[in-house]
C-alpha cells in the first residue's frame, strides 16, 4: 500500500505558476493536487486527454469550451479531451482541487 499526503510531497513545476503536487503518476493516470490563492489561475490549455475537476476546498470558477461556472467544495467538472478549459481562483480564500488525466496524456498540453 502506498499512502501519499501533498503536504509531503514536493511542488511540481508547471507553466502555470500555481502550486501543484503530483500525487498519482502511472501509465494509466494522471492525478495531481492543485493549492491556487487568491487570483491565481490555470491559464487556458488544451490536453489530449479527458481531465475532471475535483474541488476539495473553495469555490472556484471553471471554464471549459465556452461554459464558465462557479463550482464549490464536493463538486466535479468533467472536461472532454480537445477541449480548452482552465480553473480560476475569484475568491479571497485557497482553492483546493484534483486534476485527473484519464488516460495520463502520451502527449504534451497545449497552453493558449
Amino acid at each position: 500500500m502506498e499512502i501519499r499526503n501533498y503536504k509531503r510531497l514536493g511542488i511540481t513545476q508547471t507553466p502555470h505558476g500555481i502550486q501543484a503536487t503530483k500525487l498519482y503518476d502511472k501509465e494509466h493516470a494522471l492525478i495531481m493536487h492543485l493549492l491556487l490563492k487568491p487570483g491565481e489561475a490555470l491559464k487556458p490549455h488544451i490536453t489530449p486527454v479527458d481531465v475532471a475537476f475535483y474541488v476539495l476546498e473553495g469555490a472556484p470558477t471553471v471554464m471549459v469550451g465556452n461554459e464558465k461556472v462557479v463550482v464549490g467544495e464536493n463538486d466535479i467538472v468533467e472536461s472532454p479531451k480537445d477541449i480548452v478549459h482552465c480553473i480560476y481562483n475569484e475568491t479571497e480564500k485557497d482553492v483546493r482541487a484534483l486534476v485527473m488525466k484519464l488516460p495520463k496524456p502520451t502527449s504534451a498540453t497545449r497552453l493558449l
